[in-house]
């Protein structure tokens, strides 16, 4: 434990600390704009490519990186001596000599750690002047990528290629011409992207935004020949209110539907009823495979960023997942078949929109096998949990003084199984939960498979089941589900069901959540929130959400019905890596 110096202050570091680590750890505050602390979900950051954090160390001719600099005993730092702000505003002037100065209209504003910085560095003038990038814009159904915003800091890199092992963003050329890029300059479009958007989430610039379809959903809502729906995420309760001031983990359910109502969407419904849906067909298709020896392990396809990652990186395990919608799609497919006709409504004149902690989930709304019908789309726009706060504040509505109100029925109705679908092993859960009951035919008084629980972001649990064993194996990050399949291709684990969730921690880490900068604690805290929501709902089964029965018994028969196979499944493809 090294005894070191923080202006002239003595502290005991841990002896892995770097000097940032140390200073953060006592209170302290150094600038950065390519570091994050990534130790929670066992990635290595060291990039030290910003120069933002440089510190002085006595005894020590040049300045130091802290993001890179080890501590050890003795060690005497001055955070702020006027050599290391000097060195710090120049580099922050460096790279605004090269950056669009078109701060008011960027949808970064307010949010850009390069921003904030040259704010806190006091930069109203810059020395440095000439030549300036001109790339040209690559956008896609999720993502829009701005070469000219890239600050060369790497985080977009890290995420994709070490924790999500996707391997399609790198640095290209050198000195000025340096630039992160795609495979072979591609469009991401025509790459392996999943669009999962955790290098939207760690971008320090607007170089990586979602695509935004705020100003399309208000047309939306003035058009009064449209009747509009909206339906929003289980993770999105526990996560918007960060927008406004309040805790990490705050749950804002009640504020949710009533600011959507004010904003004068038709309906209010909840993606929680779409999840319980799916458990029904899936649960349905994990106990058949069970019971006639159909392809093990069977993965859950709630992520289409995992979806699209298994279509390009294990084209010959196409068949392990099942063939169920996701939540967001399942209601679209009901919004614009059941209710439509309770409504009397022709689905061309209805919208539906979509408030989601992700961005793959614009992506897979725009996939063309996902839909039921060749006219429409099931799911027309989707928004981020971002987005809907931006809408939130432009429209001047005050959140904290919100009405709380009750979703709209009956595709508002929703249980404890169904809210835990936002975090790791949820959905595994709640599986299980019904399909337990539904091959015992006996009541499952204790609710929760706590094996399935936890911050790991892998776990293997085993739970009995008519006394049959049956392994379940959970994932976040497709870094970690790369190893869990390859163990499976190789023979080296055996499991009989399987949940990929791309993103840290599952939805709640979402690439289209309020950003969290690297801070795992604030995922956790999101997800104890929907655990919390889960315990306090009378009804925790699926199968026993009155609305679901009532659908199956008015509209879809039974689950795996020749209708619901229709409106409720999918096919998958078999991609090309690039």
């Amino acid at each position: 434990m090294p005894k070191i110096y923080i202006n002239d202050n003595e502290f005991e570091a841990s002896e892995n600390d770097t000097v940032l680590m140390a200073v953060q750890k006592f209170g302290g505050y150094i600038p950065t704009l390519c570091y994050m602390n990534l130790k929670d979900i066992n990635i290595e950051n060291k990039p030290s490519s910003c120069r933002v954090c440089m510190v002085e160390i006595e005894g020590r001719r040049t300045l130091a990186p802290a993001c890179t600099t080890p501590v050890s005993e003795g060690l005497k730092i001055r955070t702020h001596s006027r050599k290391a702000v000097e060195a710090r505003r120049t580099a922050v002037q460096l790279l605004l000599s090269d950056h669009p100065q078109d701060c008011l209209k960027c949808s970064k504003n307010g949010e850009c750690d390069l921003q904030r910085i040259a704010s806190e560095l006091n930069i109203v003038k810059n020395p440095f002047f000439g030549k300036t990038s001109d790339y040209k814009e690559d956008i896609s159904a999720a993502i829009i990528r701005d070469p000219n915003k890239c600050i060369m800091c790497r985080k977009c890199e890290t995420m994709c290629n070490k924790f999500q092992t996707v391997g399609v963003l790198s640095a290209m050329d050198r000195g000025f011409n340096a630039v992160i890029k795609p495979t072979f300059d591609l469009p991401l479009e025509e790459t392996a992207c999943t669009f999962c958007g955790q290098c939207v989430a760690v971008c320090p610039t607007g170089a990586l935004v979602e695509r935004s379809y705020i100003d399309e959903v208000w047309k939306e809502l003035e058009d009064e020949k449209k009747h509009v729906v909206v339906q929003t995420a289980p993770a999105v309760r526990v996560a918007l209110a960060e927008e406004f001031g309040y805790e990490p983990g705050t749950i804002s359910t009640g504020k949710l539907v009533g600011i959507l109502k004010l904003m004068g969407f038709d309906a209010v419904f909840d993606t929680n009823f779409g999840a319980d849906l799916t458990i029904m067909e899936e649960a349905t298709e994990f106990k058949e495979r069970l019971e006639t020896g159909g392809f093990m392990p069977m993965l859950t396809s709630c992520c289409p960023g995992w979806v699209k990652f298994l279509e390009h990186q294990f084209p010959d395990l196409i068949e392990m997942p099942s063939s169920a919608k996701s939540p967001q799609q399942m209601f679209g497919a009901i919004a614009k078949s059941y209710y439509a006709q309770k409504k009397n409504i022709d689905p061309k004149d209805m919208t539906v929109v979509s408030i989601m902690p992700c961005l793959a989930k614009k992506y897979e709304s725009a996939r063309d096998e996902i839909n039921s019908s060749p006219d429409y789309k099931d799911v027309d726009y989707v928004l981020t949990t971002r987005e809907l706060a931006k809408m939130i504040k432009e429209a001047g509505f005050n959140f904290k003084a919100v009405q709380e109100m009750e979703y709209d029925s009956p595709l508002g109705e929703s249980t404890g199984a169904a809210a835990i679908f936002g975090r790791t092993g949820g959905v595994a859960e709640a599986a299980l939960r019904t399909a337990y009951e539904w091959i015992t035919g006996k009541e499952l008084k204790a609710v929760e498979f706590t094996a399935l629980h936890g911050y790991e972001s892998t776990r293997v649990a085993e739970i009995e089941i008519n006394g049959k064993i049956i392994r379940v194996g959970v994932a976040y990050g497709l870094g970690n589900a790369r190893k869990l399949l390859e163990d499976i291709r190789n023979g080296k684990i055996q499991l009989h069901l399987i949940e990929i969730m791309a993103c840290p921690g599952g939805c709640v880490g979402g690439g289209g959540q309020p950003y969290h900068h690297g801070n795992f604690t604030i995922i956790k805290k999101r997800i104890d929130a929907l655990n919390v929501i889960d315990r306090t709902k009378l009804i925790r089964k699926s199968h026993e959400n009155p609305s679901i029965v009532r659908l199956y018994n008015e509209y879809l028969e039974k689950p795996g019905s020749e209708k619901a196979h229709h409106l409720l499944h999918t096919k998958y493809l078999e991609r090309e890596w690039l």
